[in-house]
């Protein structure tokens, strides 16, 4: 079983108590389908579950096989440094079958962010260390494929299902407590 080699930090984008019994890191990438059917579900666990929890997204953009995963990353990347990163995540995955430079630009200035810096931010790869040091530390983590989820620094080779992500949440809630 893989662990997670790159430990929370504040660089991180988290969601939930910092000393939520469960943590949940994604990998993800906002052009593949199943992170996208992935999406609600990792919702509605984190509602079911909600203060015992707490989730991490990481960018691991597929780029040879999803063209504008990088883009969508780095945009949402620009969103965070403007207090913003889980609007746009949402907002990339809820419209992700339009996902493109006019979407990521739309996502921005409905938000009340800057389309031209965006737009400049993309250009000069602002975000694009960011996206790759979540890459990387995937990586070494032994991620493969996205979506991949880690609870509890434990890689889940379960599904993305509700059932078996509320499973396996509830299994380490039962381990914290009997420990």
């Amino acid at each position: 079983m893989s662990v997670l080699k790159a430990p929370v930090t504040p660089r991180d984008h988290i969601l939930g108590p910092a000393n939520a019994p469960v943590t949940i890191v994604e990998y993800g990438d906002y052009e593949c389908p199943h992170c996208g059917a992935a999406h609600p579900i990792v919702k509605l666990v984190l509602e079911q579950f909600g203060k015992n929890i707490r989730f991490i997204f990481r960018h691991f953009p597929l780029s040879q096989v999803h063209p504008s995963a990088q883009a969508a990353a780095e945009s949402a990347e620009f969103a965070g440094g403007r207090g913003r990163f889980w609007d746009m995540h949402d907002g990339i995955y809820e419209n992700q079958d339009r996902l493109g430079l006019p979407l990521l630009f739309a996502l921005a200035s409905a938000l009340e962010l800057s389309e031209a810096r965006l737009r400049e931010a993309l250009v000069n790869g602002e975000y694009a260390e960011k996206v790759r040091s979540d890459f990387l530390g995937g990586v070494r983590s032994g991620v493969n494929g996205t979506p991949s989820f880690f609870i509890n620094g434990r890689r889940h080779d379960g599904s993305y299902a509700f059932g078996d992500l509320a499973g396996a949440v509830e299994a380490n809630l039962r381990l914290k407590v009997s420990i």
